[in-house]
């Protein structure tokens, strides 16, 4: 995400909205990348890599570690609905694999049961 901070900032010009919405197929990827041990980790790290790309692409305003700290908090609030979007995505993808590593687990503990009996 930072490197997608940084590209949108030198070809988009700081755009924000350019940066959510490509934020929302990081998000799908994540999710389905993410190894099934690791599945509860994606909608965590989802939001944390958004604030992270966020920092090339917040206006600093006129310089310094103030400005450019006011430019993130501006930058998540104009933004959350691209942040909770991105991460209801990959809980919903997430969840979605849950069901059926679940799913997959209790159909072979059955098979292993019926086999033994």
């Amino acid at each position: 995400m930072l490197t997608l901070g940084f590209l949108v900032a030198l070809l988009f010009g700081m755009s924000p909205t350019v940066y959510g919405v490509l934020f929302l197929p990081v998000c799908v990827l994540t999710a389905l990348w993410v190894r099934e041990g690791d599945l509860l980790t994606a909608p965590v790290v989802v939001p944390v890599a958004f604030a992270l790309g966020l920092v090339p692409v917040a206006d600093e305003g006129d310089g310094g570690t103030g400005a450019r700290l006011m430019g993130m908090v501006t930058g998540l609030a104009t933004q959350a609905g691209w942040l909770y979007g991105g991460t209801l995505l990959a809980c919903a993808i997430v969840l979605g694999r849950r069901m059926r590593m679940v799913r997959t687990i209790n159909r072979r503990a059955a098979a292993r049961s019926r086999a033994q009996a």
